[in-house]
């Protein structure tokens, strides 16, 4: 690993999205006011908005490193992590989204763990992995965001995520029996 990589400017997005997980959870958890909550969901929009801008500008000006491919989806799912258990503690159903998306996130990391280990080599999100983020970035931003929102909106937006992180969880499943079969992402793509 190079010095330049470890301070590219899309690591250095994935470490300012880091450094915002404990300032996130302090903001919610002790969060009484309306100010005080929509301070928490800029917090969570501007982690939502640098987790979009490494990639989009890794991808552009070819600063994709080793470093990157492992240091973006850790900040990303240590943050989402964060938020369902902060959200969990004051919100109704939350704790139905944490586990299906503990349940996800185990698997995938376990199955991608082995598939690592057998020697496949893993190129990155599929698409459904990428709308199912998206989707719970909205949904957290609006459920912290909006404290006034009412009890059924909540619940339904809580609902749609956890589809969206059910469906992302179920499509990636037949991927990792092709890339256990074919041995690479690569050859899978084609």
């Amino acid at each position: 690993m190079k010095k330049k990589d470890l301070f590219s400017i899309p690591n250095i997005l994935s470490y300012i999205r880091i450094l915002l997980i404990p300032v996130f959870a302090y903001c919610y958890l002790t969060a009484k006011t309306n100010w005080d909550y929509y301070f928490a969901a800029i917090i969570l929009l501007l982690s939502g908005l640098t987790d979009m801008a490494d990639g989009m500008i890794a991808r552009k000006f070819g600063m994709i490193t080793y470093l990157g491919k492992i240091l973006d989806p850790v900040a990303d799912k240590l943050t989402q992590a964060t938020v369902a258990v902060c959200l969990a503690i004051r919100v109704k159903w939350m704790p139905l989204l944490l586990c299906v998306f503990l349940i996800k996130e185990l698997t995938t990391a376990f199955g991608g763990l082995k598939l690592m280990h057998d020697g496949v080599r893993l190129v990155g999100a599929k698409w459904f992995g990428k709308l199912s983020t998206a989707v719970f970035y909205v949904v957290m931003i609006l459920i912290v965001g909006l404290p006034m929102m009412g009890e059924t909106t909540r619940t339904v937006l809580i609902f749609i995520s956890t589809l969206f992180l059910a469906f992302s969880f179920i499509n990636y499943i037949p991927v990792f029996f092709r890339l256990k079969n074919t041995g690479s992402d690569e050859k899978m793509e084609k």
